[in-house]
């Protein structure tokens, strides 16, 4: 069995969290259910904590912290179907899967997530033929609290319920993932006016298969992405394109922005105004997984809403008056995706077609005003906050949000009827 080290205090990506925990490092699926038989037995609680780039304390560990980065080896390549264990990044998952001339139909656009933390949080990207990642699993195996390794698939009446299970039902250990052949994305990106990329949204929405976009508050400027499947790579990004938007102007320049705009406020409108200026339009080819993800090195906190499609004109128009009454100001673009329906009971995109929009602040800025404003206009629209995103939504109003919401909490119930898994932010939107 896994032999825990001492408590060591553990923060997550955005620095918004912490815990100090005893830590567990198991190097086998048999370790991890001889952990939890043993926490099981002592009355102990285990959170298994990934990559760390939750912004909300899912994975905080109020009693033992499981990390389960040693198990991030491929298990099997069946076709399409591809096996592996959870602990593994996406950024290795794509590498392998590329290897051997498969891809995932659809990412975000960080990839340092584990595959377990990804698909239970609801990691999405964008596209209107696609949902979270969670609707490419095909099958799961599980220990769970019993600390039996139980295997998961689509026949299983637990199947909608673990497939995005917030890590309240048990610990990831494999996961089976349906996947396409490798394909190559024409990426087109465009700086234009917000009105012109609203105007056109009904047309591009089902005639790409990625569009997104981001909108710098404080001016009328949006930068539009829109991606589709095409043949051949025949026109990639220069080395030297590549450094300079991706890398250079995207992390370097926009950290040293965002400082001075820490500094000196007033600054922000014209900073922004400069920055939505920035990026010229370019237009590429290259690998899927290589256009949709891109290094994310200057820190933030967020929160991203999921509303019905059709309600984005409503909070897009509040977001203005918003800013105009915050005590300070608002640095990062607000980032809007769009995905379609799905049947998983916790995806937020349970049941309809779907508009995300993020908002973000700076890391050490100031933010709560500002993303409780933003959820007070979203949550009466039926919004659904994002799981692994900022917001301070409890149990009791989450509830009415998802038809299946007291399905999945009968499964937590039969699985983990002690609560071995759980934690404050699971008591918090799951109840007790």
């Amino acid at each position: 069995m896994t032999t825990p080290v001492n408590a060591r205090r553990w923060t997550n990506w955005g620095r918004n969290q912490e815990s100090v925990a005893e830590v567990l490092t198991p190097g086998s699926i048999d370790e991890v259910a001889a952990s939890v038989n043993q926490a099981a037995a002592n009355g102990r609680r285990v959170k298994v904590v990934g990559s760390g780039h939750s912004f909300t304390a899912i994975a905080v560990a109020e009693d033992q912290r499981m990390t389960v980065h040693r198990l991030n080896e491929l298990v099997s390549i069946d076709g399409p179907l591809v096996t592996v264990q959870a602990g593994m990044k996406l950024s290795a998952l794509n590498a392998l899967l590329a290897a051997n001339g498969l891809a995932l139909p659809n990412l975000g656009d960080i990839d340092a997530q584990t595959v377990a933390g990804a698909i239970s949080t609801g990691t999405h990207g964008t596209g209107a033929g696609h949902s979270t990642l969670a609707s490419c699993v095909e099958g799961v195996t599980l220990v769970t609290a019993a600390g039996k390794v139980e295997r998961f698939t689509v026949d299983s009446p637990e199947f909608p319920a673990v497939r995005l299970g917030l890590g309240a039902l048990g610990i990831l250990v494999e996961v089976t993932l349906r996947c396409v052949p490798t394909f190559v994305l024409e990426a087109d990106e465009r700086p234009m006016a917000l009105a012109d990329v609203l105007a056109g949204m009904t047309d591009w929405i089902p005639a790409y298969d990625h569009v997104e976009f981001f909108w710098h508050p404080y001016t009328d400027r949006a930068l539009l992405k829109r991606n589709r499947i095409v043949d051949a790579n025949d026109r990639p990004l220069s080395k030297f394109r590549g450094w300079l938007d991706d890398d250079f102007l995207s992390n370097t320049v926009w950290e040293q922005v965002c400082r001075l705009g820490r500094r000196a406020p007033k600054t922000v409108p014209a900073l922004n105004g400069f920055a939505a200026r920035a990026l010229s339009a370019r237009t590429y080819t290259g690998r899927s997984d290589q256009v949709f993800c891109s290094a994310r090195r200057v820190k933030f906190t967020e929160m991203e809403y999921e509303i019905p499609r059709a309600a984005l004109p409503e909070v897009l128009e509040a977001l203005p008056r918003i800013y105009d009454v915050l005590p300070f100001k608002v640095q990062f673009p607000v980032e809007v995706r769009f995905t379609g329906p799905d049947d998983i009971w916790l995806s937020h995109g349970y049941g309809r077609e779907s508009a995300y929009v993020a908002v973000h602040q700076f890391i050490g800025a100031e933010y709560e005003p500002y993303f409780r404003a933003v959820e007070s206009i979203c949550e009466p629209l039926g919004g659904r906050p994002h799981w692994g995103k900022l917001h301070y939504r409890t149990a009791d109003d989450l509830r009415p949000a998802y038809p299946k919401f007291d399905d999945f909490t009968a499964v937590r119930n039969s699985m983990d009827p002690g609560r071995v898994f759980t934690n404050e932010y699971l008591d918090r939107v799951l109840g007790s």
